[in-house]
């Protein structure tokens, strides 16, 4: 079977957790091939951002990169004529099925019989986060795309649920397909590598880790108010440290910091280099997740599979991702909540141990090559 990976809507550094799924799966597939063979379609200026080790994978390149006049010519047209030049290019493919791994398909006109990933439906639950245009392309692309598509993977049940409640899509072909976690995530018991990746950032002693991009929906500005009400409620001056998010465009946030009096107490490190992630979860009192809106959550998982304690948001997707008693839930509209959950687990270090345990656990059910070999089965049935 030759199977094409359509990487066109690929924008690496800014669209977060699922930038880490499709290296991951695309990395895993090259070890669980099932003797297919792979196309990787992307655009020119993504062309090195693929590492391919395994002879069936190769990439198909279109001009298409911003900024460029195609680039141009094809947003204009799509703009006025709804009409994608891209569409007859990917038509001539020679592939039997095309995965589109970012919740659309790109594009709709492609005839080639359709798998697609989808994350999240945000807009229809937090409308008000969004542009006009952005909600004008979520509302039209979003929903026909889970109407078009042959078969549709999620990682959650509450994923499925939202599609079938307000997209009315078949439920028979929804498959839920949980995500992973590198292998580089994990308890790193090296003091000497520790203490310099803490000397290099030069973290505190003891902090709040929060991996996140500067969405709204993530809801930094909750998470600032909530550490100020463990200061002034408990008389606890707690450290956070926020990374994910490009610095050069965090002004709104520092700002915030400033507003709340926590420059000593808050540091943000902008991006930072995907293999120093598993030593600050590792580093870190606990990781905190406030986000209002996840079809996922992957730095649940890589947290816990780092034994770092989760506290989290009881909404959406999250409480199914970190299960039952393994991570400590709060309410992410609610800044007391939040505070309590806060000062209960940087108080008690018996309980963080607990939850310690309880996460390295609940992580074993997170493989990326069994994501892998259960997305290859999607293809197959899409092809039957």
């Amino acid at each position: 079977m030759k199977i094409g990976l359509n990487a066109i809507g690929f924008n690496p550094g800014i669209i977060g957790g699922v930038e880490t799924y499709f290296r991951q799966l695309l990395n895993h597939l090259q070890t669980e091939d099932g003797g297919h063979e792979y196309t990787i379609t992307c655009k020119n200026i993504n062309i090195d951002c693929f590492k391919l080790y395994n002879p069936r994978f190769s990439t198909k390149m279109y001009r298409f990169g911003r900024p460029s006049f195609r680039w141009l010519l094809r947003g204009v047209l799509f703009e006025v004529l709804h009409v994608d030049i891209i569409t007859p290019l990917m038509n001539r493919m020679l592939v039997d099925v095309l995965h589109h791994p970012f919740s659309v398909i790109e594009p709709l006109g492609v005839n080639i019989p359709s798998v697609m990933t989808f994350w999240d439906m945000q807009h229809e639950f937090f409308p008000e986060f969004f542009t006009r245009s952005e909600l004008r392309f979520r509302n039209y692309a979003f929903r026909a795309s889970a109407q078009k598509a042959n078969r549709i993977i999620v990682s959650s049940e509450f994923s499925k649920a939202c599609l079938i409640e307000r997209y009315n899509v078949n439920v028979d072909k929804i498959d839920i397909i949980y995500t992973g976690y590198g292998g580089d995530f994990r308890l790193i018991n090296n003091e000497v590598e520790l203490e310099v990746i803490k000397a290099n950032y030069k973290l505190p002693d003891s902090f709040i880790y929060y991996p996140a991009a500067l969405w709204p929906h993530k809801n930094h500005r909750a998470l600032l108010d909530a550490v100020c009400l463990v200061r002034k409620k408990f008389g606890l001056k707690v450290n956070l440290v926020l990374s994910g998010m490009s610095v050069g465009r965090a002004g709104n946030l520092n700002s915030e910091i400033k507003k709340h009096n926590l420059e000593d107490n808050v540091t943000v490190l902008g991006y930072i280099p995907y293999g120093d992630l598993p030593y600050i979860y590792n580093l870190a009192t606990m990781m905190i997740f406030p986000s209002l809106f996840e079809g996922f959550g992957i730095p649940l998982v890589e947290a816990m599979a780092c034994g770092c304690p989760v506290v989290c948001s009881n909404t959406t997707s999250l409480p199914e991702v970190v299960g039952e008693n393994n991570a400590l839930l709060f309410d992410p509209q609610s800044i007391e909540e939040m505070a309590t959950a806060i000062e209960k687990v940087w108080d008690d270090r018996d309980l963080r141990d607990k939850m310690r345990l309880a996460g390295l656990k609940r992580a074993e059910l997170f493989d990326w090559r069994e994501t892998a070999r259960k997305t290859r089965a999607v293809y197959e049935k899409a092809c039957g």
